[in-house]
């Protein structure tokens, strides 16, 4: 059988089993993600097996070790994803809820109910969690999957597709509710974006070339973003202990994930005080400072920022920096270069801090905290399965609910239009 009939067999088979997920009720949706978790569990040593496979193939093949990062299972990640298991499973089902009713002057009563997407496709790279992570999100929404990985984390996958497959037969659910393809072959994937019929929303995951591969190719929507360009503005009153703090963790705890700073600016009235000892903070933990004129003078160690490095995602121990007069200039350059996905100011100014939120419109605007954050994990959605900065349907980490739409209901008393 060729790609093409390969991918359209997987697309029938979702497409049918997204029928049977749409009717299946919450308590089955439960047993399967607990039973995902326990399986990870006992199944830790095959995971390990499959996840070393693969990043001794990364080393083999030259990836950084950012992108290895990136590729490990670690016993962290592991815990985090059956964490994530059992916070989805006890997240209220959205599935039928109706999110609002009216009535209408001749009694008709209107509402809006939620419904499940239906097939949702996701190509992603190196992270094997995603697989995990998505068909969880995507089972507890009511929907079918099909996952395309990246072919460095082709063991890793596999290994947790058959482990999912598992869970489903035990849960009495469609097994063809998750499919992940067995092949790495690029045509595999044009033939994916190819299935409007089957597949009703892709969900890209990775680099920004990735992404914008698959908005040009894909027939379906695509829920996207294309790079995470995050800003922190440090304010003039700031604390500069934890201005200090929120910097190094947004900087260098995982430089290559899209939630890490890549621009850092500063109020002119802290900067000669604040920019020396953060800049020495970075020294020590191996980060590259790339900055403005005024930076520079006060840094005097620091690299000319050239006009490329102001919209740039280094996912790397790379960071610029710009000395601004104000928070109205930060702001300005925030909507100039950012990305519309994660912005923070560092103060204790409270109207600023609500300012800053007001104005700044991008996916997640925070106060006093590391970019880091922006992640459906961390804010409670107990996974995610992508961030989107495209603001139709969702805007943000997308969780549960962001993985449903709504149809309209109506209840009427025998009333005809007229």
């Amino acid at each position: 059988m060729n790609h093409r009939d390969k991918v359209r067999t997987m697309g029938k088979r979702a497409k049918e089993a997204a029928h049977e997920m749409a009717k299946a009720g919450d308590a089955v949706k439960r047993d399967f993600l607990e039973g995902t978790a326990k399986r990870l569990e006992s199944e830790r040593r095959r995971i390990a097996e499959a996840n070393d496979r693969d990043i001794e193939s990364g080393r083999e093949k030259g990836l950084p070790d950012p992108k290895l990062d990136r590729l490990r299972l670690s016993d962290k990640v592991l815990n985090e994803m059956m964490e994530g298991l059992r916070e989805v499973a006890l997240l209220p089902d959205p599935v039928g809820r109706v999110t609002s009713m009216w009535t209408r002057p001749n009694g008709l009563r209107v509402g809006r109910m939620r419904i499940p997407l239906g097939v949702v496709g996701i190509i992603y790279e190196s992270r094997p969690n995603v697989t995990v992570d998505a068909a969880a999100l995507c089972i507890k929404a009511g929907n079918a999957v099909i996952l395309r990985g990246g072919s460095e984390a082709f063991h890793s996958n596999q290994c947790l597709a058959a482990i999912l497959r598992e869970s489903l037969r035990a849960a009495g659910l469609p097994e063809a509710a998750i499919q992940v393809m067995e092949t790495t072959e690029r045509e595999a994937v044009l033939e994916m974006l190819q299935l409007e019929d089957c597949i009703d929303v892709m969900i890209p995951r990775g680099g920004e070339e990735l992404i914008r591969f698959v908005a040009a190719n894909a027939r379906m929507p695509v829920l996207k973003h294309y790079k995470g360009v995050c800003h922190i503005y440090v304010d003039e009153d700031a604390d500069p202990d934890m201005a200090e703090a929120l910097c190094i963790n947004a900087k260098v705890q995982r430089p290559a994930v899209c939630n890490a700073m890549e621009t850092l600016l500063v109020h002119q009235r802290i900067a000669p005080e604040f920019l020396p000892r953060m800049a020495e903070a970075f020294r020590r933990r191996g980060v590259e400072l790339r900055g403005c004129p005024e930076t520079c003078r006060i840094v005097p160690e620091c690299r000319r920022a050239e006009e490329e490095d102001w919209s740039a995602e280094y996912l790397d121990l790379i960071l610029a920096v710009r000395v601004v007069p104000d928070m109205d200039a930060a702001i300005a350059h925030i909507a100039r270069y950012g990305s519309n996905h994660t912005e923070a100011i560092v103060t204790r100014n409270y109207e600023r801090a609500h300012r800053f939120v007001q104005e700044v419109q991008s996916s997640l605007v925070m106060v006093n905290a590391s970019t880091r954050f922006n992640d459906g994990y961390q804010l409670g959605l107990g996974a995610e399965i992508g961030i989107s900065t495209s603001r139709l349907h969702a805007f943000g980490p997308m969780g549960v609910e962001e993985l449903t739409t709504t149809k309209f209901v109506a209840f009427g008393n025998g009333q005809v239009r007229v």
